[in-house]
């Protein structure tokens, strides 16, 4: 027979042992909470360094984004009109609603058997664009002898007015909130942009300020952004720089850094 005091003896080491089993699982399940990655913010701050474990196949974005290398650069103390910059602030957002820049452009001298990709550029409501400049700025890039034209495509204008042509692709600029709504699942930060379907997102920030590989050239970066994202609408992958000192192929994403190659905006420089 058992005594009372075996007895209780039991049940306080059942019970210390009962405490324990509770706290292992409470840490487990605060352990799990620590390992979920937050969300991404949007808009980070002007310090913030997003870049990446795994490459984008349709961008300059990410799967997964930690601190890296393609850290955010001040925009230029003064606007670029030409390209529809009317000021150099960044704000986070805009009003969130994108409208159709009106008006159209028809695809000049295609050669025989181009296929013609209908473009509809947007902008963002709120920002400090000047929206017909933009789109001239996106026409110009797109309908260069250096652009993709060689590979069998012509680009035309188009917009919502009835009786236009449906686009094929859209050229959003878009705030760096908004645009990266736009890119998810990709992970922009808002300060990368994207193709993602038919749409290629441009982000306000890049668009004004740049990159650290263009330096001051920001037409030629435009340039670069451009014909990089409308490169994945049309079936290109990202590249490789081929050897150290070489132009930079078009489709190697030159905002995160240039491996060894030296800046170009082109398919066909």
């Amino acid at each position: 027979m058992v005594s009372r005091r075996v007895v209780r003896r039991r049940r306080q080491v059942l019970a210390g042992a009962l405490v324990v089993l509770a706290l292992v699982a409470v840490l487990a399940v605060r352990g799990e909470d620590e390992r979920t990655p937050a969300p991404v913010a949007a808009a980070p701050p002007a310090a913030a360094s997003p870049s990446a474990t795994a490459p984008d196949p349709d961008g300059e974005g990410e799967v997964a984004v930690e601190e890296g290398p393609a850290s955010p650069e001040v925009p230029p103390a003064s606007p670029d009109v030409s390209a529809g910059v009317l000021s150099a602030e960044v704000p986070e957002a805009g009003t969130g609603r994108l409208v159709t820049v009106p008006g159209t452009r028809a695809a000049p001298g295609a050669a025989p058997g181009a296929e013609t990709v209908q473009v509809r550029v947007q902008v963002e409501e709120g920002l400090p664009a000047d929206a017909a400049a933009v789109a001239e700025t996106v026409m110009d890039v797109l309908q260069d002898p250096r652009g993709w034209g060689p590979d069998g495509w012509a680009f035309a204008r188009t917009d919502d007015a009835d009786g236009a042509e449906d686009p094929d692709v859209t050229v959003v600029l878009a705030s760096p909130v908004l645009s990266a709504q736009l890119c998810a699942p990709l992970e922009t930060g808002g300060v990368l942009s994207c193709r993602n379907g038919e749409r290629a997102v441009l982000t306000w920030y890049r668009w004004v300020g740049g990159a650290e590989a263009y330096g001051e050239d920001r037409v030629a970066y435009r340039q670069y952004l451009l014909s990089h994202e409308v490169g994945h609408f049309l079936g290109h992958g990202h590249e490789p720089c081929p050897g150290a000192g070489q132009l930079a192929p078009v489709m190697l994403q030159q905002t995160k850094g240039l491996q060894g190659c030296t800046p170009q905006p082109w398919p066909h420089p």
